[in-house]
């Protein structure tokens, strides 16, 4: 019966090793992810009159990329391992056992981000905006990863396109989940973002319109994607992912709402100097 779906093409996930030492292809599409997030930090440093420097660049994406291993461990842990953690607290430090969480490792770099504001006297939604548009192309790339890894597979379809996984026992047809993220978090998103931030905007645009679009893009894939068999959906239709996401939506509307707050304040504040000014100026005159 599977015949009739499209098998998971056979990738071997080691792409090459020497004695004890392997390079696989999940490790190898993050770091073509972080490579292409400092090429463009750098390409818009460097149009920045002075504002970012490249040394700045690598402290960033240096402090972001502890950030998301600490916070995706943990947040890991946390979200969908919490009975188990209880039981075994060390089991936090087993990483050699896997397990990530994007919404653990997105804390982690938004407190990276405040680290670095605080250290550099950067407003802290100016180095959040700076840092949005890049996280979309390691995104994009982990879930490449995923699907190379054949993990993290979607529910049973019966869609054209639908998908049999080798790790999958029952081997079922599924929707080819990963793929659906690679394309809505990593190059829709990325998109989104690079036409935002070409222009000047409000303060808090770009990363309130990341929140609500990550948000928005994991909620609709979530219907897609087969839940965790220990956690399985919560009221029978929402994951943990779903609710995860949820705060995220709302958090980005409330930073894009108190950055136009933000910006009506300055050009009120700036109009009134303006009058002052002049004000001064006809009076010096009179």
């Amino acid at each position: 019966m599977t015949e009739q779906f499209l098998q998971f093409p056979i990738i071997d996930p080691i792409i090459f090793s020497i004695g004890p030492v392997a390079l696989r292809w999940y490790g190898m599409m993050y770091l073509i992810g972080f490579l292409g997030a400092m090429f463009i930090a750098n390409k818009v440093a460097d149009k920045s009159d002075g504002e970012w420097t490249r040394d700045q660049v690598s402290d960033l994406l240096f402090y972001s990329f502890i950030g998301v291993i600490l916070g995706g461990r943990v947040g890991y842990v946390l979200f969908y391992q919490w009975n188990y953690f209880l039981t075994d607290p060390l089991y936090l430090f087993q990483i050699w056992q896997g397990g990530m969480s994007f919404h653990g490792g997105l804390l982690g770099v938004i407190l990276a981000v405040y680290i670095f504001s605080r250290k550099t006297n950067k407003s802290f939604l100016r180095v959040g905006d700076f840092v949005a548009p890049l996280v979309p192309i390691g995104l994009g790339m982990g879930r490449l990863g995923n699907f190379i890894n054949a993990e993290l597979w979607g529910r049973q379809t019966d869609v054209p396109w639908a998908m049999v996984f080798p790790t999958d026992s029952l081997q079922l047809p599924r929707h080819p989940s990963q793929l659906y993220e690679f394309f809505l978090e990593g190059v829709v998103l990325f998109i989104i973002l690079y036409f935002i931030t070409r222009k000047p905007r409000s303060l808090g645009l770009a990363s309130g319109t990341f929140l609500i679009g990550y948000g928005i893009f994991r909620t609709i894939v979530e219907f897609f994607r087969e839940p965790d068999a220990h956690l399985g959906l919560y009221f029978s239709f929402i994951s943990k992912g779903q609710i995860l996401s949820i705060p995220m939506i709302l958090v980005g509307m409330l930073i894009i709402y108190l950055g136009y707050l933000s910006q009506e304040k300055s050009v009120i504040t700036g109009n009134k100097s303006t009058h002052n000014k002049a004000k001064t100026k006809v009076n010096r005159k009179t």
